[in-house]
Formats: structure tokens, C-alpha cells, sequence
């Protein structure tokens, strides 16, 4: 019996191992198809399309083979330095005829990013690249890019919805009260309200005055920039009285934003692409409306960044968070090993830290300062670039820097800590349980999140918390040579605009990773500025669910909700953005330094896991 036994485990395991090998191949084969699509021979003559169904991002979240082949729904995201890339090199590509922006899906980014590729698109145009947006219904983030296209193209349906930065957040404390749920909170810093919607259940009143100061500029910013970039729109009515507007026009808002300068041109697809092929050739036999295009992704491969340099990059993009994980979060062990592997693998004399982060766990933020700070003593000199968001955390990471770069609109700052232990106590109670055990000292079986923390806990974790806040106080007065007490009454967790933080002498210029690289080179004394990316390169099963994923939005012609649903879909996403990072809070690291109000001024789409998590709530309370 024993050999029939050990006979029929050896055949299943023949047959596992035919089954994976079989699997194998066929993934492979996938990825040579797709490989073979994608490369195409030659980029020819026309419009270079930038449809852009997604946020633009500083690095891209790996998208999981799992999600694909389970039919989940996968969201796009743009890489900010390819976009930019692509912009500037068909400025002076004679090929490209036409620059078109497709904004129809747009997923929005965090208002530096906003200015980086309006900038782009601005150099574009002013060197006679014709560029031209089209979109059934603008937003704030879609038409501060759409502001820099030498003609705007709308749906005659359509319109222009700009609701400005804020709104409403959730506060969970009315919710965990009555589930019985005490959340122990540790904090340093009445500015920082990550934790307010665990204690409070409305905002208070710090957290109102910094909001209201950092949305005021931003505003301030975003109108600035869209009336330099498009001096005919006629913002002042649409920003004060947007519905005396609409009423005057009998409800046709297309019409009135042509009659305000909003927009050039009102057509559907099919007239937008008739234009177009005016400007970069077409053919009206073959399909109404269509123009030559170049797309995207090719033209991106066709222009690849350099492979090697003497300038390290280093990407901390996302959460910062203990351990490994993929791109799209920064992940402490992940992150300081590229850093001490790029720096026995390749001759550096210099290093870029790209940071674009609302900050996360206070130990993986160390773990990574600490392998920067290895760059530093091996005598490389360090230049931090400042994206979208620079805050807490991500502020924690660059005090290494010897300058610091970002752009008038980075959201940065945040200086500050908080910890939250939930305890499940008083739930407990109300079914009818309890705890009880036999303590040799204070701390024994703590922390207890079932029967409660103990007063001495409580004392220690909060000691703990202001001793890490002071660390930072002094890591930022040493960075910035500044005093402690002077950094004391810009930190407490107050958020800043990064033309405020240049006044505070939280960063040193203005500027963008170009000028960051380019610093970095000139204090390495190299006449060469070329950089090399210090990042995981993607797995074999991540470059098959990417390319699938890219070759899913290309046949993607959906057509796109109006304005309101677009914007009901956002508040969705921020919803379900919200539930997830209060689910992370309370089962991620205890002590943190996070700004996650930070977060609602970027990327409207939410991750896989929060919109079901979104999902499930919604069909719990039935709506």
C-alpha cells in the first residue's frame, strides 16, 4: 500500500510539475505575441495621442498577473517622466504633426505634476507644435492641461465642472463608538489630523485654519496658471457664479463656456478628428473622423532613458511601509536595498532621491534615510527632487539632502507623528465576553487589543511618539540648519505649498528632476548629466499583466460619463480611497509619520482592494 501511495504522489507530482511548465509556456508565448504587436518597425508621420485614461503618477503600481486573468477591474496609470519624455521630444520631432490630449478619462494628479506637463505641453506649442485637447466634460485637473493646447475641443453635451480643491472626509469615531471600538491615539502636533477622524467626528478647528490656508493657495495657483496659459477664458463668473451662468444660456453649459472663451471648438469625435486630420493628415474614405495617429506607448519605447550614468535616481513613490513590496509604494527594505545595491553596482559620483510620498511608517522612512545617508558618507553628493507630495515621511527621507528641489505647487511639510493601537474591549462587552489572565508586570500581554492598553502602555507610547518627533525636529534643524525651536513652530504636522516651504527654508529652488540631475552633476564636477534609475526591474509575470493591461486601454473606446457623473465617480473613489487607508491605519505600523489628508489633492483613483472594500459597504448599508 505504501508504494501505491508513494506511486500515485510521485504521478500528481509529474503532473503538477507538466501543469506549471505548461503554464509557463503559454505566458511566454503571450508575452512574445505582445512584444511582437508592440514594437513597431518605424514611428511614422501624425498626431502623437495622449489619451490619457488614468492619473499621471510618479511610478506606476505593478499590476498583478493574478488581477488580470481573474477578470478584476485594473486601472491605468501614466508615468510622469514618460509623459513629460514623450512631450518634449515631439516638440522637435518633425514626424509628429499634432500633439492631441484625449481628457475624457482622465484620472487626475497632484497639482506640481498638473504644472510639469502643462509646462510641457506650453514648450510644445510655443515652438509651433500645433496641440489639441478633447474631452466630453472638463474638470479642474483635465482643463489646467487642456489650458495649454492651442485649440479646446468640447462635446456639444458637454461642459466645464470646476468644484476647486476640499469637500467633506469621513470621520470613523461615531461609527467605532458604536461598534465598541477604542482607538488609543498618540500624537505629537495639533496640526496633524490624520487622526482626527478616529477621535473626533467633525474637524477641528487647527485642521480647518491649515486646510483653508493650503487650499486657498492651490486654488490661487490653478487659476493663475490656466488664466496665464489661456488669457481669453473667462474664469471670474465661472469660479463665482457658475449657475446665474448656466440659466442665463437656458442650461446649455457648452454654449456658455464657448461664449466665455472656455472652449474653441463644440463637436463630437468624429468632427475633432476631421480637424485633426487637417493638421496631421488623414483619410475621410476610411473611417469619419480619422487622422494619422503615433501612439503613445511606441513612442515612448521608441525614446528610451539612458542605461547607464554617473547620476543615481532613486524613486520613493507611494506609502512608505516596513518590508518589501512592489512600485507604487515605497517599501523600507525594498527601497534602501536598490540604494545599497546601485551603489556596488554602478560608479556613481552622485545621487538623486526622487521623492514623491505622503510619508508612512516611521521605521521603513529611517530604514531608507539611513541607506541615503550611506550615499553621503561614501562622499556622493545628494539632491532631492520633490514631486507631487513631499510630506512627513517623505519629508523625514530628505533631510539628507544637501539641496532640495520643488516645484510652487509640491504639498510638503507635515512634520510630525502619530500612533493608534484599537482595542476591542467594549466590543467584547457587548457580546458578552470578556478577558482576564494572571500579569507578572505592567506590560505583561500588552498591547492587549482585546482586554484594553494599561495606563503604563499608554505612557511609554506616547514618550515614544514625542521622543521620534523631536528626532525629526532635529534631523530637519541639522538638514536645514535651522533651530530646533524655529522648526518646532513650522512642523506640528502643518502641510505647505512648496513656495510657502521655500520661505520657511523647507526646500532650498524651485525646480523640477532636470534641474535636480543637473545640480546634482555640477557638484560631482561631471560634464555629463546622464542618470540611471535605481528600481526593480518588473518580473515576467508583471510585464505580461502590463502589457495586457496597456493593450486593453488601447482598445478601450468606451465612451465617458458627463461632467457630474465624473465627478460623483471621483467622490466614490476618494470615499473608498478613505476606507482603505483607515483599514491600513489601524493594521499597519503603530507608530507613523503620515499625512493622509495630504492624499485627497491627488490621483482620484482609488486602489483594487479599497473599491471592494468600498463596494461591500455600500451593499451593506444598501444603497
Amino acid at each position: 500500500m505504501k508504494l501505491v501511495r508513494g506511486a500515485w504522489k510521485l504521478l500528481v507530482g509529474i503532473k503538477d510539475a507538466l501543469v506549471l511548465v505548461a503554464m509557463l509556456l503559454f505566458f511566454a508565448a503571450i508575452f512574445a505575441a505582445l512584444n511582437a504587436r508592440q514594437r513597431p518597425a518605424a514611428i511614422g508621420d501624425g498626431a502623437l495621442v495622449l489619451k490619457f485614461d488614468g492619473p499621471i503618477v510618479e511610478q506606476p503600481e505593478e499590476v498583478p498577473l493574478t488581477a488580470l486573468v481573474s477578470g478584476q477591474q485594473v486601472g491605468r496609470q501614466y508615468r510622469l517622466r514618460d509623459v513629460l519624455r514623450a512631450i518634449d521630444t515631439a516638440r522637435t520631432d518633425d514626424r509628429v504633426k499634432a500633439i492631441v490630449l484625449d481628457l475624457d478619462r482622465f484620472g487626475g494628479a497632484y497639482p506640481a505634476v498638473l504644472g510639469e506637463v502643462q509646462a510641457a505641453l506650453l514648450r510644445a506649442r510655443t515652438a509651433g507644435k500645433p496641440v489639441l485637447a478633447y474631452a466630453t466634460a472638463y474638470t479642474d485637473g483635465g482643463y489646467r492641461l487642456a489650458s495649454a493646447a492651442s485649440e479646446i475641443w468640447m462635446d456639444p453635451l458637454g461642459g466645464t465642472f470646476f468644484a476647486g480643491p476640499g469637500g467633506n472626509q469621513l470621520f470613523y469615531k461615531g461609527l467605532i463608538d458604536k461598534l465598541g471600538v477604542n482607538a488609543h491615539v498618540y500624537r505629537v502636533g495639533k496640526f496633524k489630523s490624520a487622526v482626527e477622524p478616529y477621535t473626533r467626528t467633525d474637524q477641528s478647528s487647527e485642521a480647518r485654519e491649515a486646510s483653508q490656508a493650503l487650499y486657498g493657495t492651490l486654488f490661487d495657483q490653478w487659476r493663475e496658471a490656466v488664466s496665464t496659459a489661456r488669457p481669453k477664458a473667462q474664469l471670474a463668473p465661472w469660479l463665482g457664479n457658475p449657475a446665474q451662468l448656466v440659466t442665463q444660456m437656458q442650461g446649455d453649459v457648452s454654449r456658455a463656456n464657448l461664449a466665455t472663451g472656455l472652449v474653441d471648438k463644440l463637436g463630437d469625435r468624429v468632427a475633432f478628428g476631421r480637424r485633426v486630420a487637417q493638421v496631421a493628415g488623414g483619410d475621410d474614405k476610411k473611417v469619419a473622423g480619422w487622422f494619422k495617429t503615433i501612439n503613445y506607448n511606441a513612442y515612448v519605447a521608441a525614446n528610451p532613458l539612458p542605461k547607464k550614468g554617473k547620476v543615481g535616481v532613486l524613486t520613493i513613490a507611494g506609502e512608505i511601509v516596513d518590508g518589501e513590496a512592489g512600485p507604487g509604494k515605497a517599501a523600507g527594505d525594498t527601497v534602501s536595498k536598490l540604494l545599497y545595491n546601485g551603489l556596488v553596482d554602478n560608479d556613481l559620483k552622485a545621487l538623486v532621491v526622487r521623492v514623491d510620498s505622503p510619508g508612512g511608517s516611521v521605521l521603513a522612512s529611517e530604514k531608507i534615510r539611513l541607506a541615503i545617508m550611506e550615499a553621503k558618507r561614501r562622499g556622493l553628493p545628494v539632491v532631492v527632487s520633490m514631486g507631487g507630495l513631499a510630506a512627513s515621511g517623505g519629508y523625514w527621507v530628505s533631510t539628507p539632502a544637501d539641496v532640495i528641489f520643488a516645484e510652487p505647487g509640491t504639498i510638503t511639510g507635515s512634520i510630525g507623528i502619530f500612533g493608534i493601537i484599537p482595542t476591542f474591549e467594549n466590543t467584547l462587552k457587548k457580546i458578552g465576553l470578556s478577558t482576564d489572565g494572571v500579569k507578572t508586570t505592567p506590560l505583561s500581554g500588552q498591547p492587549d487589543v482585546l482586554g484594553g492598553t494599561t495606563p503604563e502602555l499608554d505612557r511609554i507610547v506616547q514618550a515614544g511618539i514625542e521622543h521620534g518627533y523631536l528626532q525629526f525636529l532635529t534631523r530637519v534643524s541639522q538638514s536645514r540648519k535651522l533651530p530646533v525651536e524655529r522648526v518646532n513652530e513650522i512642523g506640528q504636522g502643518r502641510v505647505w505649498v512648496g513656495g510657502i516651504a521655500q520661505q520657511l527654508k523647507l526646500v532650498d529652488r524651485f525646480g523640477g528632476l532636470d534641474d535636480a540631475i543637473a545640480e546634482a552633476a555640477k557638484r560631482a564636477k561631471l560634464d555629463d548629466a546622464q542618470a540611471v534609475w535605481l528600481e526593480k526591474k518588473p518580473g515576467f509575470a508583471a510585464q505580461i499583466a502590463q502589457q495586457l493591461a496597456s493593450q486593453e486601454d488601447d482598445d478601450d473606446d468606451a465612451s465617458a460619463p458627463d461632467a457630474l457623473s465624473r465627478l460623483a465617480w471621483q467622490r466614490q473613489q476618494a470615499f473608498a480611497s478613505a476606507l482603505g487607508d483607515a483599514k491600513r491605519m489601524l493594521g499597519g505600523a503603530a507608530v507613523r509619520a503620515q499625512c493622509l489628508e495630504c492624499v485627497g489633492l491627488g490621483p482620484v483613483a482609488a486602489r483594487a482592494e479599497d473599491r471592494n472594500l468600498w463596494q461591500l459597504v455600500v451593499a451593506r448599508i444598501g444603497l
